[in-house]
């Protein structure tokens, strides 16, 4: 069973994104930077969905350049969902490793397409 984690400090996004996944996947959730880091790191999922904008230590690009420079999850596939829409972050996310951008609000359905595409990659 493939491992979804989701972090973002809107519990409503998680849940939102939880419901449209249904149960075909294993699911992690945290609400914060460092938190989402950590289990990561427990839980090596295959993909990580990721906010930018989160409080704490570590906002969602600090969290994705930690990712991308550990051995152990520099594979781990990474979907930014933020409300940073502007064309220079969307640039930023890609440049360091984000394998999508969707801003929000977002359609849940593109989402979940977006994720299985790349486990099927």
């Amino acid at each position: 069973m493939n491992k979804i984690l989701l972090v973002d400090d809107h519990s409503d996004i998680r849940r939102l994104i939880k419901l449209s996944l249904g149960k075909a996947f294993e699911i992690f959730e945290a609400e914060d930077g460092v938190s989402g880091l950590e289990i990561a790191i427990l839980n090596k999922p295959d993909i990580i969905v990721l906010d930018v904008m989160m409080p704490g230590e570590l906002d969602g690009l600090q969290v994705l350049d930690a990712i991308k420079s550990n051995p152990a999850l520099a594979h781990t596939r990474v979907i930014m969902v933020t409300a940073r829409g502007q064309i220079c972050d969307h640039e930023e996310g890609m440049k360091r490793g984000a394998d999508a951008y969707f801003i929000k609000p977002f359609s849940p359905m593109e989402l979940v397409a977006a994720i299985k595409k790349l486990l099927a990659d």
